[in-house]
């Protein structure tokens, strides 16, 4: 069929690439990065013109420039380039997933271990008191890394720990709180700052942190703003202004509800070994009973 011939190879190739664009507009929407890229693409579309209109030396000239364009994409992009093979890592390569404790373990369906309340209870008399507060909650993306910026604290999570952390003499109250299922893991963590344009201009670094974390993790950050005392929810690159207390607990709930509890490989090594010691005493009871018959 000449040049109409379509295989199923041909449309996966257009998928795979249609899901890779996609991922590098989410990577640079809304930031300085975008309308770089959009002056690139003008000038290779114009180069495709001069090329087509047979105009020679500009041609050259564009042919010239568009020769060393790798080069200049990896030096302009660096920054996306690394948070798209950070987000690949974070999302899709988690090391959890191809461990021996992965492949050999019981998925059970339960209620998230986030201590949703605690953070409510005290995110709302934060927000009444005008107390700046930044609240990292882990999901599935290692945040490790940001935890050891600050102050370890593996402590349970409660309200008044949450409230004390952020106490505006506290010498903790500056960074983030990072908080690991039920435990808060660190305080007075710095967090990477977001380069988005879209974020309005009355937000501080306390917010860019926020939209920052959560373009390079899956974590759910809630910022408390110290000037006007509203919270604001992020998440998944997205941002929820001004949450009201209602609004706020359904969020929460929503993002966290119905997670999947992962049995270790030690505790399935531990069900494994009661199964047999059961199957193995009801066989010697067997074995005693034919004995006496």
């Amino acid at each position: 069929m000449g040049f109409l011939d379509f295989r199923f190879l041909d449309f996966i190739d257009i998928l795979i690439f249609s899901f890779i664009l996609y991922q590098i507009y989410v990577l640079i929407r809304g930031t300085v990065a975008m309308k770089i890229f959009m002056g690139i693409l003008t000038l290779y579309l114009l180069w495709v013109l001069v090329k087509a209109l047979n105009m020679q030396l500009l041609s050259s000239i564009l042919g010239q420039i568009t020769g060393v364009g790798v080069v200049a994409l990896l030096i302009v992009f660096q920054q996306e380039i690394r948070k798209f093979f950070l987000q690949i890592g974070s999302n899709y390569l988690i090391g959890d997933k191809f461990s021996i404790e992965h492949i050999f373990s019981f998925i059970i369906k339960s209620e998230a271990k986030v201590n949703i309340y605690s953070i409510i209870n005290a995110s709302l008399p934060m927000s009444s008191d005008l107390t700046g507060a930044l609240i990292v909650i882990e999901r599935n993306s290692d945040l490790n890394i940001y935890a050891q910026s600050g102050v370890k604290i593996d402590a349970i999570s409660s309200a008044h720990l949450i409230r004390t952390i952020f106490f505006k003499n506290s010498p903790l109250h500056d960074g983030a709180v990072i908080i690991r299922k039920d435990r808060i893991l660190a305080a007075g963590c710095v967090l990477p700052l977001s380069k988005s344009t879209r974020l309005p201009e009355n937000f501080g670094l306390r917010h860019r942190s926020a939209l920052g974390m959560t373009e390079q993790t899956d974590a759910v950050v809630l910022a408390v703003s110290e000037e006007r005392g509203t919270i604001s929810v992020f998440y998944d690159n997205n941002m929820v202004e001004n949450v009201k207390p209602m609004e706020l607990r359904r969020l929460l709930k929503t993002i966290f509800a119905k997670q999947e509890e992962v049995i270790s490989f030690s505790q399935y090594k531990l069900k494994a070994i009661e199964h047999l010691k059961g199957q193995y005493t009801k066989l010697k009871s067997w074995f005693i009973a034919l004995s006496e018959d």
